[in-house]
């Protein structure tokens, strides 16, 4: 058997054909048996995500055009329009990029941790429908081993590098413990369903979820616990607010001085931690010159991430090492099996051998041949036939001039030091 990753992610394939390729919940189970059921698939994890879908195998040679086809075919589309978005790796390219994957690197942003519990989540999923074996089980194993190594021994995910997590992290900054305060986050896409899942990580009391779309907003406020609200009603919640993040598609201001100066009243002058994400801006520039309100645009977020992006390269360069490593770790594993294979075959071959001369040695000894006579016949036959194929092999070797398996055969016997020691 050999590995083999095949898929696509944000870099090869556009939104659309990742959509059309996606493995959801609920169909993951029934993918993972028919993917296993074909021919030569041993073994199979399914990862899939919003920016990525993957499939991990253990296969026979030859598996990966069957498992293109599969892919495409299972989603009912056309080979010919999927294959070109697809990209394989195999054996020790195909643990470096398991390991690169859950450790970050691979990630839209570098270094996110998400993606760990991501790949867990898939291998479980395998494991519970009895998809995988010894191969990935290791190999999975290895992984979430190496992930931790690169994340304790490296700086790849200290720092933040995207708006959302820069903005929480400024956020811990001025209140140092958010288990006490309110999010109030405007706008429900991608950008604030990230920051609500930092501020949800860093324990944040409260978040309320405002967007001109309710529905939207109660899907994503009811992941974290949090209540939704329209557009409209934000005058009358920011009282609450002790952090507001504004990430909306609006043309104009979502939040005016006024409003933020009642709200600032009636909290008493308790200061408000306010980060506008949007471009055009949601909250009215006049905002920063009130008293008791830190705002911060896009703009001044930049230096941040800017910094921080330096800092998880100079990480990333330190785990690519750790990686290169533990690739060739995992490899020698692998090469180990196919020795233990190899050992066991031969041993018992020796062993049928034994047992074949062993039988006409006793043969001879019910027939009545002197016994020191039978033990000459047992070493001789024995050891021609032990070593009748390995010499015929040497032979041939000499002749075609191997040299790779004649100086193997010296290491592997030690033949040079038995000579010397025969002959001082």
């Amino acid at each position: 058997m050999k590995l083999i990753v095949l898929g696509l992610n944000h870099k090869t394939a556009p939104v659309d054909i990742r959509e059309r390729l996606a493995f959801g919940p609920d169909i993951i189970a029934g993918a993972l048996r028919d993917l296993t059921g074909c021919n030569d698939v041993c073994e199979g994890v399914i990862l899939s995500t919003c920016n990525r879908t993957e499939i991990y195998a253990a296969v026979q040679d030859g598996a990966e055009e069957e498992m293109r086809r599969w892919l495409s075919g299972f989603h009912g589309l056309e080979h010919e329009r999927v294959n070109p978005f697809l990209y394989a790796h195999a054996e020790r390219d195909a643990v470096t990029h398991l390991l690169r994957v859950s450790s970050g690197l691979d990630s839209l942003v570098l270094g996110e941790p998400q993606i760990l519990g991501q790949v867990k989540t898939a291998y479980q999923t395998a494991v519970d429908c009895n998809a995988t074996g010894k191969l990935l089980g290791r190999l999975f194993q290895h992984t979430f081993s190496v992930a931790k190594t690169v994340r304790t021994e490296t700086a790849i995910g200290s720092s933040p590098v995207s708006v959302a997590f820069a903005a929480v992290n400024l956020a811990r900054q001025i209140f140092s413990d958010l288990s006490e305060q309110t999010a109030l986050l405007v706008g429900a896409g991608e950008t604030i369903e990230l920051a609500a899942r930092h501020l949800h990580h860093n324990g944040v009391g409260r978040i309320i979820v405002a967007n001109r779309t309710v529905e939207r907003a109660h899907d994503l406020a009811s992941q974290f616990d949090g209540f939704a609200i329209s557009l409209t009603e934000i005058a009358n919640h920011l009282p609450e607010a002790d952090i507001v993040i504004a990430s909306t598609a609006s043309p104009l201001p979502v939040l005016g001085k006024g409003t933020v100066e009642r709200a600032l009243k009636k909290r008493k002058h308790r200061p408000i931690f306010m980060v506008d994400i949007a471009v055009p801006r949601d909250i009215e520039p006049e905002v920063g010159d009130l008293s008791d309100v830190y705002l911060y645009t896009i703009d001044d977020l930049q230096e941040v991430i800017d910094e921080s992006l330096r800092s998880r390269q100079a990480a990333a360069e330190q785990a690519e090492e750790i990686i290169a490593f533990h690739s060739g770790e995992f490899m020698a594993w692998v090469r180990s099996l196919d020795a233990a294979g190899l050992i066991q075959d031969y041993r018992q071959r020796a062993e049928e051998l034994r047992d074949e001369v062993l039988a006409r040695a006793q043969r001879q000894i019910d027939a009545g041949k002197p016994p020191a006579e039978v033990l000459n016949f047992l070493a001789h036959t024995l050891t021609n036939k032990l070593l009748h194929a390995p010499s015929s092999r040497l032979r041939q070797a000499a002749r075609d001039g191997d040299a790779s398996i004649l100086e193997a055969a010296n290491e592997l016997f030690q033949l040079e030091q038995t000579r010397t020691h025969a002959n001082p």
